[in-house]
């Protein structure tokens, strides 16, 4: 049940960074990205915010962690996008 949940955690983080960075994707990719996210956040932001992520628990502000790291890695990904063209 905790695995259902976490999903549907990671998707609804995924989708609100997806809507930060105006990206379209589908919820497959919310849910890599959020993921993904929260284990780059894990590795960079957590230290310096002293916060964890939605790997440890789920509050407000390991949800924010979450979401910031979506962010800086949908960020790498446009930036890696562009230089593709």
């Amino acid at each position: 049940m905790n695995i259902l949940i976490y999903l549907i955690v990671a998707a609804v983080i995924g989708w609100v960074a997806t809507r930060i960075m105006h990206d379209s994707s589908n919820l497959l990719i919310n849910i890599i990205v959020a993921v993904l996210g929260a284990f780059l956040a894990g590795y960079f932001l957590s230290p310096i915010f002293h916060v964890g992520t939605i790997n440890d628990a789920f509050t407000i502000p390991t949800m924010l962690v979450t979401l910031l790291g979506s962010i800086i890695l949908l960020a790498i990904l446009h930036i890696f996008r562009r230089s593709s063209r």
